[in-house]
């Protein structure tokens, strides 16, 4: 008994105070006591090591990336299928596709990797980096969580409107949760009762009871019903959920299961994250639409904001702190990097090369043995993204960063298995219009890439492309308008989350979280 509650001690001082969401609740949930795991977790917290490991997902090079973060080093890439395209539309097809979002279970040592268009939920031993099983789960599954002994795996799937239950030792369906429209993650409490989902669909919290497996109760009132990401803080008393789309961020009390405040935040509002610092409660926000990450000071239904990291790459998406809270890392989804935050300064310190289009990042505490690399490969690696200029209809630059509403025309260039992957994120543009884009030579010379379409707001969340791009820029000049028909194809391809699909001009649509 003493050495079981040692080990439980020692994972939470890992974690310490600046971890949180799945990390923080897969190991306060290994007390079977919720005082004695609240009691745990306020121990003094253990500096980074090199026993740490810092992961990413890499959602164009289907790989996780493993990061050493005493030293900022890549160590290498866990391949999980092959790069974006090439044989992953093959009928004989059998890796993942869509590496997307990451879990930790550090009383097992095990990494959960759910890829969002192959519909699967890898389990990584991180000692070895070798996948232990796999499990089909629902359509459009996104990210989960560890239960307290971390035998099981939860996951929202966006496409099914259930949280799938995983055997993550054996591998194979457990259950399937009935728990409405568009779930999009789970998260557990530190004391391991409840697990709330968030939706894209509705402006909900679902909070079920874990040992009965039933909706226990429903928080609504959210700021907005797409709310692809969230987190719980340390104490368990609060949840974000953020609000993409919208620009906000819902602020949940859920010691009343009630929103106390929606907060409104920039363009792209993708991941919160709490961290307990020694000059206090933080959350971390990451502005895909801005290249920053903003911070909160934790007061209750009035956070107060007390800086904006600029950071060192375009579109940070993922975000998790360090086991002693000392550093924030941020994933660069545009840039293929992670940033690492000084948490006392709020300024970026390093900037660390990842697999390509990194989306959930997830910190570690003793995942490892100190330099151990086993089984790694470099699939994804020093294949970084470029960001190119663009130009709008009316000739002036459509990447001019606007400081409150982020860029109107953004283009990212990436190679991927022999081709360039072209992608697009517009805003502000003319609604229900469709646009042509063009590669631009260093003479001006247009050759047309693809076309694609705006919705009612005129924006274009993500637009992807297959070809070679020998240009220097990206112009773009309208069609005319959507036809119903194109229009009912584009509205579904939204609502879906998740939907990926290429039509004859080879358009592929995205809006990931």
């Amino acid at each position: 008994m003493r050495s079981a509650r040692l080990a439980t001690w020692l994972s939470v001082a890992t974690l310490g105070v600046g971890a949180v969401g799945l990390a923080i609740t897969s190991i306060a949930q290994a007390s079977p006591d919720p005082a004695a795991a609240s009691a745990a977790s306020s121990q003094f917290p253990i500096p980074i090591s090199g026993k740490d490991r810092l992961y990413t997902a890499d959602q164009t090079s289907n790989t996780v990336t493993v990061v050493d973060p005493s030293t900022n080093t890549t160590l290498g890439t866990i391949a999980l299928g092959d790069q974006r395209v090439g044989s992953t539309l093959s009928p004989q097809y059998l890796g993942d596709v869509g590496v997307h979002g990451l879990a930790f279970s550090p009383n097992r040592q095990r990494l959960a990797v759910v890829s969002v268009t192959s519909n699967t939920v890898d389990i990584v031993d991180t000692e070895s980096n070798k996948v232990l099983n796999s499990t089909d789960v629902g359509r459009a599954a996104h990210e989960g969580s560890f239960t307290a002994d971390g035998r099981q795996f939860w996951v929202a799937n966006r496409g099914r409107d259930t949280v799938t239950i995983v055997d993550a030792e054996r591998g194979g369906v457990v259950a399937n949760l009935d728990v409405g429209a568009g779930p999009s993650k789970v998260l557990m409490s530190p004391n391991g009762r409840w697990a709330y989902v968030n939706h894209i669909s509705k402006p909900e919290i679902t909070v079920i009871d874990v040992r009965a497996r039933q909706v226990k109760d429903r928080i609504t009132g959210l700021g907005d019903t797409f709310s692809s990401d969230q987190s719980i803080s340390p104490d368990g008393k609060e949840l974000w959920a953020a609000h993409k789309r919208a620009g906000k961020v819902s602020v949940v009390d859920l010691v009343g299961n009630k929103v106390v405040s929606v907060l409104e935040t920039g363009p792209d509002t993708n991941h919160p994250q709490f961290a307990d610092t020694r000059t206090g409660k933080y959350v971390y926000l990451t502005m895909g639409g801005l290249d920053e990450t903003w911070v909160y000071r934790r007061t209750g239904a009035n956070p107060v904001p007390v800086a904006k990291v600029k950071n060192n790459g375009h579109a940070p998406h993922g975000a998790w702190a360090s086991g002693d809270g000392t550093r924030m890392y941020v994933g660069l989804e545009k840039s293929d990097a992670v940033d690492v935050i000084d948490t006392a300064t709020n300024k970026v310190i390093d900037t660390v090369k990842t697999g390509q289009e990194p989306q959930a990042v997830v910190y570690a505490p003793r995942a490892a043995k100190p330099g151990s690399a086993l089984n790694l490969g470099r699939q994804g690696l020093d294949q970084q993204a470029r960001n190119v200029p663009t130009t709008l209809p009316d000739g002036t630059a459509g990447d001019t960063l606007d400081p409150v509403k982020g860029r109107v025309l953004e283009a990212t260039i990436r190679p991927v298995g022999g081709l360039d992957m072209i992608q697009i994120q517009a805003r502000r543009l003319t609604p229900n219009t469709v646009y042509q884009a063009y590669s631009v030579d260093a003479h001006g010379r247009r050759t047309p890439v693809f076309s694609f379409p705006t919705n009612d707001k005129g924006a274009t969340p993500m637009a992807l492309s297959f070809g070679v791009f020998n240009g220097k820029s990206v112009a773009i000049e309208a069609q005319g308008a959507v036809t119903p028909v194109r229009k009912a194809a584009f509205a579904a391809r939204i609502d879906g989350g998740h939907g990926h699909s290429v039509t004859t001009a080879d358009l592929t649509y995205c809006d990931c979280c």
